[in-house]
């Protein structure tokens, strides 16, 4: 684990690096992966931008005021909803991102291709955090990006996560949370794709009801998928005590999200 303090500061740590301690500086989906890694679980390298660093750009870039003013507005009204979001996000989109910051992510990026020894395709993943409420929950409210490669495109990416923040779903939801806007922010988490060629979610717990029973859903192609609801995957519970499967459901799966071995970018087809 790494020395805390003046650390903090970074702009972009190692996923092994991080824990269950460090929710405020890589959110929840980060301070998991960290967890996870550092038990020996076998997860694909990468490296989180933190909080800190999107909070410093919007503070030097000199967007935080307008940023924040932007979203006072009544989200029960659809109109003032969506012009709190065009704002917001066209401020994070359109400021400069100060250069060591900029230099910080591509620099972390092309030290993790010479990590896995060739140029990684990135999964840039959104991971939100609460000031003074680290267990807040914000899970699927912000963009994630797949098939990301180059430094240049992993950046903006990284960018459009900051961005994701402040989509319409988001901003409702804090506001009917009672989260202040100000008072969350956002790590992005880049990640060494896996090319799967059949992927899922797996619940070590049933999710409603907490029982030891664990919940794996799966579908072809890549996990988008699942996670995104566009498949019914299919579904199996496994007895934790005794390992048996408990009950067991097959789904159609029409549908695959796959990366084009053409384009290299994240596609839609039928299932073949």
């Amino acid at each position: 684990r790494r020395v805390h303090g003046d650390d903090l500061m970074d702009a972009v740590v190692w996923l092994e690096e991080v824990g269950k301690n460090d929710l405020s500086v890589v959110g929840g989906k980060g301070a998991s992966l960290g967890e996870m890694i550092n038990i020996g679980v076998p997860v694909p390298g990468g490296f989180a931008v933190t909080a800190q660093a999107f909070r410093d750009f919007i503070n030097r870039a000199g967007i935080a005021k307008k940023l924040f003013e932007a979203l006072k507005v009544d989200v029960n009204q659809e109109s003032e909803l969506h012009r709190a979001e065009e704002t917001a996000k066209k401020l994070i989109m359109e400021a400069k991102v100060p250069d060591d910051i900029e230099k910080a992510i591509k620099s972390r990026y092309e030290e993790l291709c010479k990590r896995e020894g060739k140029q990684v395709f990135g999964a840039v993943r959104s991971s939100a955090t609460a000031e003074d409420l680290p267990d807040a929950s914000f899970a699927g409210q912000q963009e994630t990006f797949l098939s990301m490669r180059g430094a240049e495109d992993v950046f903006n990416a990284v960018r459009k996560c900051w961005a994701s923040l402040y989509g319409a779903r988001a901003i409702f939801y804090r506001v009917e949370q009672g989260f202040e806007h100000d008072k969350v922010n956002l790590s992005a988490i880049v990640q060494k794709m896996v090319d799967s060629e059949k992927s899922g979610v797996m619940f070590s717990s049933q999710p409603s009801t907490g029982e030891p029973l664990v919940v794996i859903e799966g579908a072809w192609g890549l996990g988008e998928s699942v996670v995104s609801g566009s498949v019914s995957p299919d579904n199996f519970v496994v007895d934790r005590k005794t390992m048996n499967i408990v009950s067991k459901y097959i789904a159609a799966k029409e549908i695959m999200i796959i990366r084009d071995p053409k384009t290299q970018k994240t596609v839609t087809i039928k299932v073949p």
